[in-house]
């Protein structure tokens, strides 16, 4: 039996095998899951009785129309459902967004979602992946993204705040500062699928920002903060031209009969979510406490509803991730599979203290035996996986990042031999951290967008607040085909991405051991002071849909 439920991850290429699979194999009874990142504070228990007292009713009967369920979803965020479009999961709209609105080549910090890689390979398009330095915690530095982009000529970029599997966190404004940098490019996509889980700022959510701007779009998932990732729903956010590309492409019953449920049943329930958001942070916090303490374990401060762990010396992830399963019954995301990372680091969801207590006894015994001390040297017996940056290396290098089938497949089985990649020279000007385009590929003012764009029509660029409801007015977007001039500022930036951090303080993104202690703030990633206590009500989208407590 054991030998069945671990040979279904030898069978996966990107991601875990599901929950059900596992269930199937094991007697009909599920791990205690550290592996699928999902909120487990909600729904309430009641919300689910509620559910299943609606059971017959919600599978026998239509949906209504995705318009309709949007619409609900936008009275409860104060969105306009212009601005909007509702996918049946955060994947099925980065896959329109490949076939739409990526044209020839995507950059993609990695590691990162397995679907920001793979998609666009699949479409034939260039990925640029921008390895993330372990030794610099895996923070992204955004200047120097800028200038890879610049080098490599990539017409889209995408940021995934806060990222998977690493959980590192770019503060708003230093997002803001780098769209208005890019503002030249076809797209700009920001994945905020797990930011409602963030507390470094009281106002992270770059959403009124993305409606003001012509090349920008926001994604956002509903399963995960939801705790529902079996109701495939979630939704982007962009202005009205490239919102209603996207809608107009996806079926009518694209969303089911369970997610027009949950939506119209969340006015009820704003208290509730909100209470479940502060407990995930605590358990957060007392989470990366407890792992710190294991000798020779590393935890990188997360923004996210998970924690990225880097095993002791000598552990092998592969190894550790079967035995957890078939000895303790707890399933772990080893990262070995994700291009930019190895089998050397877990994704460790966040999830309540009595659990938490269970899963440290585990790595106790698989890692230390029956007590604490030196890992146990126990190396992987057959599964070979990308072992780091090298690897992006040299798949960029040999193929120049073209996207092709099954190259995803090949970069995850590719040995690590190539040595870490020069840092890019930056060929254009310096007097600002961001590069700006070079003059020749910068496309004359005219009072037209760039041709890639669709023509937006109304656009809100300037749209007084009323036109908005719940949205405060934001400052008029770079016009297409005007460089935009560099923000103040932004010499925090060129270093570490996250503006106002001492030279200390940037040393707190790297991981973090029992042996230096880890502080609050340290563990949350904060970039700012702990903010004041929250209001009650449901987070709306005009206040940036979690003010933090």
């Amino acid at each position: 039996m054991a030998e069945n439920v671990t040979s279904l991850f030898r069978s996966t290429a990107a991601h875990s095998p599901s929950m059900a699979a596992l269930t199937r194999e094991s007697d009909g009874a599920g791990p205690v899951d550290f592996c699928i990142p999902c909120n487990p504070y909600f729904p309430t228990p009641a919300m689910f009785d509620d559910l299943a007292g609606r059971l017959r009713e919600i599978i026998t009967y239509y949906p209504s129309s995705a318009d309709t369920i949007t619409a609900e979803l936008c009275n409860l965020l104060q969105l306009p459902p212009q601005c909007v479009a509702m996918g049946n999961g955060s994947t099925e709209l980065i896959t329109w967004i490949d076939h739409l609105l990526v044209r020839e080549s995507l950059a993609i910090p990695v590691p990162t979602f397995g679907r920001w890689t793979d998609q666009p390979m699949e479409t034939g398009k260039r990925v640029d992946m921008f390895p993330l330095q372990e030794s610099s915690g895996f923070a992204l530095d955004l200047a120097q993204y800028a200038e890879f982009i610049r080098a490599r000529g990539t017409r889209v970029a995408v940021i995934c705040n806060p990222n998977n599997p690493d959980g590192g966190f770019v503060p708003r404004q230093s997002l803001i500062q780098f769209m208005d940098a890019m503002a030249d490019l076809d797209l700009i996509v920001i994945d905020e699928s797990f930011l409602e889980f963030a507390d470094a700022e009281n106002e992270p959510s770059v959403v009124e920002d993305a409606v003001m701007r012509p090349n920008v779009i926001v994604l956002r998932s509903l399963g995960k903060n939801f705790g529902l990732h079996g109701i495939r729903f979630g939704y982007l956010v962009a202005n009205p031209a490239l919102a209603g590309k996207v809608r107009s492409m996806l079926p009518k019953w694209n969303l089911n009969s369970f997610a027009e449920t949950v939506v119209f049943m969340l006015k009820e329930h704003g208290a509730e979510y909100l209470e479940s958001l502060h407990m995930v942070r605590r358990d957060r916090l007392d989470m990366a406490r407890q792992l710190s303490a294991l000798p020779g374990l590393t935890v990188y401060p997360s923004q996210g509803n998970f924690l990225f762990v880097r095993l002791p010396v000598g552990a092998e992830g592969t190894v550790v991730r079967d035995r957890l399963l078939t000895e303790h019954r707890i399933l772990v995301r080893e990262c070995g599979n994700k291009i930019g990372s190895s089998s050397r680091f877990l994704r460790l969801v966040v999830r309540p203290q009595v659990d938490v207590r269970r899963l440290v006894s585990g790595l106790e015994q698989v890692l230390y035996g029956t007590r604490r001390g030196a890992a146990v040297p126990e190396l992987s017996t057959g599964t070979s996986y990308s072992s780091g940056t090298a690897a992006v290396d040299r798949l960029v290098g040999e193929t120049n990042g073209a996207g092709m089938p099954g190259l995803a497949a090949q970069a995850a089985a590719m040995p690590s031999l190539a040595p870490a990649p020069a840092p890019v020279q930056n060929p254009y000007p310096a007097q600002s951290p961001y590069p700006t385009p070079a003059p020749a590929a910068m496309p004359a003012p005219a009072p037209v967008p760039a041709p890639a764009m669709p023509a937006p029509a109304p656009m809100p660029y300037a749209a007084p607040a009323a036109a908005m409801p719940g949205m405060a007015p934001a400052p008029t977007a770079p016009m297409p085909g005007m460089a935009p001039a560099p923000a103040a500022g932004l010499a925090a930036v060129a270093q570490t991405g996250m503006p106002g951090l001492a030279s200390a303080a940037q040393n707190n993104r790297r991981g973090m051991g029992a042996a230096q202690g880890l502080t609050a703030a340290q563990v949350r990633g904060r970039t700012q002071p702990e903010p004041t206590p929250e209001p009650t009500g449901w987070p709306a989208a005009g206040a940036m849909y979690n003010q933090v407590g």
